[in-house]
């Protein structure tokens, strides 16, 4: 849904394009691009998580003398932003694939005629493996990473205001004389957390999704600026807000769900590597 209302035309709100995506692809349009992202989740969700506490661990030993010092906020806001650096790197080609397949409104058959290559509604790509390689082909490398410029601006203040405010939410809610915060508490800062970052970061999303979107038939944008431009020159202001609810809605639970996974995965770890080391 979302990178239909954001890179799409015609589906108005939500719940509209919520019913147009039924009545035109049934459930199997909902998870249309769903391979890729599933594929590579978990090597990029363990670059993020693993760039943002090493570099957090780096600058407590560099400005607190211990690895294991409390972070400040500046610390806490330089880890963030350095994930969300090296997180594009990742990030961006997972994204252009699935955001491809997506802006595809039929599925591909073999037997069927086919169409002209320009035409909307015409399939294109077979799936992620021929999509990755048909976007190489023909246009290199820089088709792979379209949309780099825009992930950036969405993803390393994203990611500052992702980290920070769960750190402070757990902050809050861990009981004086406790050394971690319940896993309930884990899993609310981490929703928090995610719906706001998600919901602060639609604008530049939804330019990223356009651009990325942009080469499945045409090709209407020369770059982030002008992506910018012609949005809010043809559709107004309002436009940078498209997928505004479907982000901070899906935000929270994904986000729970990825950081009460990673502190429980850490605690395993450590409580097994204590008893190893007796």
């Amino acid at each position: 849904l979302q990178t239909r209302l954001q890179a799409g035309q015609g589906y108005g709100n939500t719940l509209k394009c919520f019913l147009t995506v039924y009545r035109n692809e049934s459930v199997t349009g909902f998870f249309k691009g769903m391979s890729f992202p599933m594929a590579t989740t978990g090597l990029y969700s363990s670059v993020v998580f693993g760039v943002f506490s090493s570099t957090q661990r780096f600058l407590s030993q560099l400005r607190h003398g211990h690895a294991a010092a409390a972070p400040s906020l500046a610390d806490i806001t330089v880890a963030s932003a350095v994930a969300g650096s090296v997180s594009v790197a990742i990030g961006t080609p997972v994204d252009l694939v699935k955001i491809r397949l997506q802006m595809q409104t039929q599925p591909y058959v073999k037997g069927n005629v086919k169409p002209k290559p320009t035409a909307p509604g015409s399939p294109v790509y077979r799936g992620p493996i021929h999509c990755f390689w048909t976007i190489l082909q023909k246009e290199g490398i820089a088709g792979i990473y379209r949309g780099t410029v825009a992930m950036l601006l969405r993803d390393v203040p994203g990611y500052c205001v992702y980290f920070i405010p769960y750190a402070v939410f757990c902050d809050w809610a861990t009981p004086d004389g406790c050394i971690s915060p319940s896993p309930f508490s884990v899993w609310l800062a981490g929703g928090v957390a995610g719906a706001i970052s998600w919901g602060l970061c639609t604008p530049m999303d939804v330019v990223k999704s356009r651009l990325q979107a942009d080469g499945v038939y045409l090709n209407q944008y020369k770059g982030t600026l002008d992506c910018i431009l012609q949005s809010y020159q043809n559709e107004g202001l309002k436009v940078f807000f498209r997928g505004l609810t479907v982000n901070t809605v899906r935000g929270f639970p994904t986000s729970a769900a990825m950081f009460l996974g990673y502190e429980l995965s850490l605690k395993a770890m450590k409580r097994d590597q204590t008893e190893t080391n007796l």
